[in-house]
Formats: structure tokens, sequence, C-alpha cells
């Protein structure tokens, strides 16, 4: 697993997440674990090591 942290785009606060780095493409909805709203995760992983990450409002 590979820690990462990010700011949430509503509250700024930040936030800490495991990536599992055997699923290569991931996206999906996590709530904030500070504000509650729905942040929309989107991150592709490649031979270990996160290539890219983004974290935005579902409203963007």
């Amino acid at each position: 697993m590979l820690e990462h942290f990010f700011q949430c785009p509503y509250c700024v606060g930040e936030i800490s997440m495991l990536i599992d780095p055997s699923v290569p493409d991931q996206k999906y909805i996590e709530d904030c674990e500070i504000c509650c709203n729905p942040i929309e995760i989107q991150f592709a992983v490649e031979e270990g090591g996160i290539i890219s990450f983004e974290a935005k409002s579902i409203d963007q």
C-alpha cells in the first residue's frame, strides 16, 4: 500500500489515503474525512509508484 497526502477541494484540509498499487488505474468518489463533502478521486499507478493523482469536487 502507498500512502498519499492531498488537500480536500472543499475545506482544503490535508487528507491521507492508502492506495493499492495492484490496481493500476482507479476512479471513484469518497467523502472527505474532515468536511464530509464528496471528492472525485482519480489516480494511476505504475511500477509501484503513483504517476498521476487528481482530487476534485464533483461539481467541477
